[in-house]
């Protein structure tokens, strides 16, 4: 799997662990950030979502909990970290 096509897929897991039913995966920017105002706005509910997403689906536990904020920053960046670290 390539990296525009994980992008992809983790677009479609977003919206659905986290039940965004009016978003789709084509109006989620891959660098727009995730958490705040400017992005999607998920919070910290969210990202312990986005953490069972990479343990279940990618076998990825983050170790280091304070480089959460940099590999949570976008789908970019969360899809850059599982291509380095998938098992």
């Amino acid at each position: 799997m390539n990296m525009d096509e994980l992008i992809e897929k983790l677009k479609r897991e977003l919206i659905q662990a986290l039940n965004l039913e009016e978003v789709t995966p084509e109006d989620i920017d891959p660098d727009a950030p995730l958490f705040g105002s400017a992005g999607l706005g998920l919070d910290s509910i969210d990202a312990l979502e986005i953490i069972l997403i990479l343990d279940r689906n990618y076998g990825i536990k983050i170790e280091n909990p304070s480089a959460g904020k940099e590999i949570f920053y976008s789908v970019r960046t969360l899809a850059a970290y599982i291509m380095a670290h998938r098992k």
